[in-house]
């Protein structure tokens, strides 16, 4: 009897930390900043101010801002496919305004924010600014055209196109043509063809913007030597 009331204590003792979760682990699992702030982009296509979030991010996107409008657009088109075409639109004023508003910045005030565009910026750098130097001088338009509808970033050209002083006429040419396409393109297929069209484009966006933007460039070289 006095055994069983000595090893009585021992078989209900509470469970120690071994079920418990590693700290280490959930800092591996919990998202970074910029997921972090994707789900929040994201967020506003499940309220009422959908498109004035995707007006707002567009603008900003073209000059500073580290997440580009497309996963809201889609998931706003996705929402309300008969709109679509409306949300390509707002997207595509927005991001083109933004980008009158970067050029203004490199062209009026570079020398005052450069640093802070260099420190805090994803993608902004001096190193860019040097490749799409070379790419203005070699490509002009196209430059301009490319990095408004691939994934290359936007704020990019957008600022160094002032600071280098590229023809704002161009400028403003290139980045609605581009940007149009980019958004139209993306709204007019979920349109077309409903939410799981939107779903294969945001998981394969990159891979599609860059493909479509080197086929489209491969047609008008194909063109300008045929004809």
């Amino acid at each position: 009897m006095s055994g069983e009331a000595e090893s009585a204590p021992e078989s209900a003792a509470a469970p120690g930390p071994a079920g418990a979760a590693d700290p280490s682990e959930e800092a591996r699992k919990r998202p970074g900043p910029l997921r972090r702030l994707y789900d929040w982009v994201l967020h506003w296509a499940e309220t009422p101010y959908g498109a004035p979030a995707l007006f707002v991010l567009a603008l900003a996107e073209s000059s500073f801002f580290p997440i580009p409008p497309d996963p809201l657009l889609i998931a706003l088109c996705m929402g309300a496919a008969a709109r679509s075409l409306r949300f390509a639109a707002l997207a595509t004023v927005a991001s083109v305004v933004g980008g009158v508003i970067g050029y203004g910045i490199g062209a009026g005030a570079w020398h005052l924010v450069q640093g802070w565009f260099f420190a805090y910026v994803p993608g902004v750098s001096p190193e860019a600014f040097a490749r799409v130097q070379g790419l203005y001088e070699q490509y002009d338009f196209w430059a301009v055209f490319l990095a408004g509808l691939t994934p290359i970033p936007y704020k990019v050209f957008t600022l160094s196109a002032g600071v280098f002083s590229i023809n704002f006429g161009v400028f403003v040419l290139a980045s609605v043509l581009s940007r149009g396409l980019r958004f139209f393109v993306l709204a007019g297929l979920i349109y077309r063809f409903g939410p799981a069209i939107g779903r294969f484009i945001d998981r394969y966006f990159d891979m599609l913007a860059w493909s479509f933007g080197i086929l489209l460039v491969l047609g008008f070289v194909v063109i300008e030597l045929v004809l």
